[in-house]
């Protein structure tokens, strides 16, 4: 076993307790299950099913409920590692934090470990999650496994892809449902090896164009001056000026350099520009992994901490992206940034705060419209391709053969005099533009579509025939009630 520790800051005590045999985690797993499914049994028949939890990662509006929801709280941990298989036994609601740090210490990691530390393995399969190995192994649903699914009549399947198994449309309907079809409680999943470091160079491009050919050729070659590329992901400030950051694993760093550490006082995507001029960086993996958790981005700016002043002040502990969060959910609630602005005189914000795919072809056609009728700025990119060609995903459907590139943005518009932000006119001039240019959006935030446009884009057929398999009474909350109506 390969064990980090020391300088990677990964917890030794806790890869030790999730390392276990078979016979012990399935013993302690099966008594979860049971204490929920008695929790589903108390619930009055024909009443809604929802999880009671206290955080989450998406950015709709969710309605106040006075029902009683699941405690899922027990279904968060890393229940077995196997080194040999390189595969892992997790529960549902493992955040993605307490996932790294038990496979890291094994010298593995998931292969696809979303940016932010509390988003859930469950969560990301039934919705949706992307890194800078996306264009390597896709994303998270497609090293599953295997899942045990809680429907919404109260059976707990479990569900792979073969071609015997009777519940197969729902291991592979299950992604993108968003809680719609059930939910998951454990998983087994595939992991990949790592080594000690990240290799970072950073390389700017003047244009979209230029950046879209050279993700093309990058995902193409898998290499560049020699050195495989382990991750790939990018960041734009201006039609100007954009960069590829590519990453390799290293087992050392050279004799001259030390990892840089953005945990403190230094932020992650200013180095990029800064880094400019010597053109690479070094990180620890763990570091890499959350090198933009930090400031969520970009995005801690909003709350003064980008600040050095503040930035001293905060406390090192809290510079993470679910404190930011919380402090937009409270927002939210109170409306305190749209009242002040109406006391200073300013005009009403639209949040815009979206993930799209679009394919590498057409980026450049996304960001000209971006830049003249959004102006957000800077922006994420990083691409990504299915990782099996021959494996259909009804819910999010890609071109196999096609690379796409997600194109991440985080912030606010300024609205004119009289315009609800509400209505969202310009997160649907951007549905628009995805869907013209033959992309998705990912349905984590606000969604305005029109049923039939939302239906022969997210697999309606296919959702419909499992909706009434698996949930026939429907106590789960439909996909586009979910997404679309509940605002």
């Amino acid at each position: 076993m390969m064990a980090y520790g020391g300088d990677y800051r990964v917890p030794m005590s806790l890869a030790a307790a999730e390392s276990s045999t078979q016979s012990d985690w399935r013993a302690a797993y099966d008594q979860r299950v049971q204490a929920l499914l008695e929790q589903y049994r108390a619930i009055p028949a024909g009443a809604p099913i929802r999880l009671a939890k206290r955080t989450s990662n998406l950015f709709r509006p969710r309605s106040k409920v006075t029902t009683p929801g699941l405690d899922v709280a027990a279904f968060d941990g890393v229940l077995h590692v196997d080194p040999e298989s390189r595969t892992a036994q997790v529960l549902g609601m493992t955040t993605y934090e307490h996932l790294v740090d038990a496979t890291l210490p094994f010298g593995l990691m998931p292969m696809c470990v979303p940016q932010l530390r509390t988003i859930t393995l469950g969560g990301a399969v039934t919705g949706l999650g992307i890194e800078s190995a996306s264009f390597l192994y896709g994303t998270p649903h497609e090293s599953v496994l295997e899942m045990d699914i809680l429907t919404g009549d109260g059976d707990v399947l479990t569900v792979t892809g073969a071609m015997d198994d009777p519940n197969r449309e729902l291991f592979y309907g299950f992604p993108n449902s968003y809680g719609s079809l059930g939910y998951a409680l454990r998983l087994q999943i595939e992991l990949a090896p790592v080594k000690p470091y990240v290799h970072l160079r950073h390389l700017r491009y003047d244009s979209a164009e230029a950046m879209a050919a050279a993700i093309s050729t990058f995902v193409r070659d898998r290499i560049v001056d020699g050195d495989p590329i382990d991750f790939l992901d990018g960041t734009v400030f201006s039609p100007d000026e954009q960069y590829l950051t590519i990453g390799t694993m290293v087992d050392s760093l050279p004799t001259d350099r030390t990892a840089s550490d953005y945990t403190g006082m230094g932020i992650y995507y200013r180095s990029i520009q800064s880094d400019a001029q010597r053109h690479d960086d070094y990180l620890t993996i763990y570091d890499y992994l959350w090198r933009w958790d930090t400031d969520w981005f970009w995005c801690s700016r909003a709350f003064g901490a980008q600040r050095p002043l503040i930035r001293k002040l905060w406390p090192k502990r809290k510079l993470r992206s679910d404190v930011y969060w919380k402090l937009v959910a409270f927002d939210r609630r109170t409306n305190i940034s749209g009242r002040l602005a109406r006391l200073r005189g300013k005009p009403q914000r639209e949040p815009v705060v979206q993930d799209i795919e679009v394919p590498v072809n057409r980026l450049a056609e996304f960001l000209d419209f971006f830049h003249r009728d959004v102006r957000i700025e800077p922006v994420w990119v990083c691409p990504l391709q299915q990782r099996d060609p021959n494996v259909h995903w009804p819910l999010y459907e890609f071109d196999p053969d096609v690379v796409y590139v997600n194109v991440g943005f985080w912030s606010t518009v300024p609205v004119a005099d009289g315009v609800d932000p509400a209505e969202g006119l310009v997160n649907r001039q951007i549905e628009e533009m995805v869907t013209a240019l033959e992309g998705r959006k990912s349905l984590y935030s606000t969604a305005f579509y029109d049923r039939d446009t939302f239906w022969s884009i997210y697999g309606g057929n296919a959702y419909q025939s499992m909706k009434e398999r698996y949930d026939p009474g429907g106590r789960l909350l439909g996909l586009y009630e979910k997404v679309v109506e509940r605002r």
